[in-house]
């Protein structure tokens, strides 16, 4: 045991860290949404999305120069009101049965999914506001819950005309400020313990590695191509995750 893993649940995760670290560096987003799922079916829900948030904020400052320089004006706001967020998720992730967080999880992860394959807005769309307020809000607070900004990020940039490095470095921009936030809440809040930071750094040279070859891959592909495979990927692991737990009951 190693942790608390057995050699199994302790290779699963480690080849989740791997895959989710490559998503993550060719789509920007993906980390949280393809681990907490799996890691949550071995540990306790809360403790997965501790984990989650300390790996993203770990590889969250490899390249930050060069993502800080491609990021959208409004990934700032949308952190900002994601950092106030984030407490309120933490509050009540750690009210919630860890049976039925872990549903509720799964679900996000197919929501997902789902919302990044609905239809781009048209070339002129340019988001309200309130549609940014929302995404903000929002992120923070599945952040907090689910260690996973990116249900409400992801559509508000990918379903846009904008370049996909421009989409990405935004994403990218949020997540980061949003795994800050969601460490120190755990932390402020008594979420946390000594088990998730050590076990964070057990699967960082996993996630770093899958890191490198995701950004490797980024810019090789069409963009077509890059929106299917995120699609696919993100897709396959929320169905998988919701599978194995009706099939538990």
């Amino acid at each position: 045991m190693i942790l608390g893993l057995a050699p199994d649940q302790l290779a699963i995760a480690l080849t989740a860290a791997l895959a989710a670290g490559f998503v993550r560096g060719l789509a920007g987003f993906g980390l949280a949404i393809l681990l907490v799922p799996v890691l949550g079916l071995a540990i306790p829900p809360r403790e997965a999305v501790v984990v989650a948030n300390a790996l993203g904020l770990l590889v969250g400052l490899v390249g930050l120069r060069r993502i800080w320089g491609h990021a959208e004006r409004s990934a700032l706001h949308i952190s900002a009101l994601a950092v106030l967020a984030v407490p309120l998720g933490v509050w009540l992730l750690a009210r919630t049965e860890p049976p039925l967080a872990r549903l509720l999880i799964a679900l996000v992860a197919l929501a997902a999914f789902v919302l990044v394959l609905l239809p781009k807005r048209p070339a002129d769309h340019s988001p309200s506001r309130s549609e940014t307020a929302l995404t903000g809000l929002a992120s923070g607070i599945l952040t907090g819950f689910a260690g996973m900004p990116g249900p409400p990020v992801v559509p508000y940039y990918m379903r846009r005309a904008i370049p996909p490095q421009v989409a990405r470095a935004s994403m990218m921009t949020v997540f980061l400020f949003t795994a800050v936030a969601g460490c120190l809440a755990a932390l402020a809040l008594g979420v946390a313990t000594w088990r998730e930071p050590l076990l964070a750094l057990l699967l960082y040279p996993a996630v770093l590695i899958g890191n490198w070859l995701g950004s490797h891959a980024f810019g090789r592909v069409g963009e077509s191509l890059w929106r299917i495979f995120t699609g696919v990927v993100l897709g396959a692991s929320a169905l998988a995750a919701l599978a194995k737990l009706l099939a538990a009951y």
